[in-house]
């Protein structure tokens, strides 16, 4: 096949994880900025760079990623599922971000695959989509708000009889581990989908085994993702950092949501499942913000956020499902 439309799907994959980079950059850098342990500059260019060392630790979990969900076919059709299946994704991944709601970029780039395969007639593997989707999107955001819950309350009994002041200013180093933690783990994480999707629109159109995930495909899209997370995602980190816990969470709230969340995407790495940060880290706010007043709690923006949670993936398998027949009747 000529390289034009490979090209073409391999470009779309690099936004996508452009894309993907902003919108997840808030899962690490919110709540360090809004308790001003970070200033926003440094927040970013440490979520960047521990994103890119994630990203190129984290390429063998790319194996098997998208043959678990979908049988995409061969040639020009097969390219027209991934390349719909990334522009779908992408497009929802800029719609949140301009409402500046979180939502999860694995999620919309399942739906995507999903709602593109159904309209060129390819296999959906909807046991797959069970165990990648379904069940780390309810499993993921309840374990993250239980640990996060049990965690922080077990550190209000420790400090009790410490001032709130000394306890913030023991907080500032290890939030600042637990943001580095996350972004490290954001990198394990998202990258590895991408280079999956990458690897798969090679082998369909002959320019790879689909053995190995090359080099240059983990290099460009470790520096994509890295370069989205620098961009920040200002919209959605204002949202996690602000509006979830109002005023914005105190350190040890903060510490404890991210570290929650770390702990959960390290354990998914080893397990090869895929989970959404967002959605964790999200929980996670919540179930540190239940420790305290429930007048603090954003209850309007909570639910705004359960409901794109619930839309992230019909939705962006209708707009794949409408960007693949486009391509597939051209």
């Amino acid at each position: 096949m000529d390289w034009l439309p490979v090209a073409l799907v391999l470009a779309a994959a690099l936004i996508f994880a452009f894309s993907n980079g902003f919108q997840d950059a808030s899962n690490s850098i919110a709540i360090p900025i809004a308790t001003g342990s970070l200033s926003p500059r440094l927040a970013v260019t440490m979520a960047a760079t521990l994103g890119l060392g994630g990203a190129v630790l984290g390429h063998t979990l790319a194996d098997g990623f998208v043959e678990a969900l979908v049988v995409p076919p061969s040639g020009a059709a097969g390219l027209s599922v991934i390349g719909a299946a990334l522009v779908a994704a992408t497009a929802w991944n800029l719609l949140m971000w301009w409402f500046g709601m979180p939502s999860s970029s694995t999620h919309a780039l399942i739906g995507g695959l999903t709602g593109a395969s159904l309209v060129a007639g390819t296999s959906v593997v909807w046991d797959g989509v069970w165990v990648t989707v379904t069940l780390p999107m309810l499993l993921s955001p309840l374990l993250g708000l239980v640990l996060a819950c049990g965690a922080l309350w077990l550190v209000a009994r420790i400090v009790d009889t410490r001032s709130r002041t000394q306890v913030g200013r023991d907080m500032r180093g290890a939030q600042v581990a637990a943001a580095g933690a996350v972004a490290l783990g954001n990198g394990l994480q998202d990258a590895a989908k991408t280079m999956a999707v990458v690897v798969v629109a090679l082998t369909i159109s002959g320019h790879a085994s689909g053995e190995t995930v090359p080099w240059w495909v983990v290099a460009s899209v470790a520096v994509a993702l890295s370069l989205g997370t620098y961009a920040g995602g200002w919209r959605i980190v204002r949202t996690l950092g602000r509006r979830i816990i109002r005023p914005a969470p105190d350190r040890a709230q903060g510490t404890v949501a991210q570290a929650s969340t770390a702990a959960i995407q390290y354990l998914a790495a080893v397990l090869h499942l895929p989970v959404s940060s967002t959605h964790t880290v999200t929980a996670a706010l919540v179930g540190a913000g239940l420790t305290g007043p429930r007048s603090a709690l954003g209850w309007t923006v909570i639910r705004q956020i359960l409901l794109v949670w619930v839309c992230t993936f019909p939705g962006a398998a209708a707009l794949s499902a409408l960007v693949c027949g486009v391509l597939l009747a051209l």
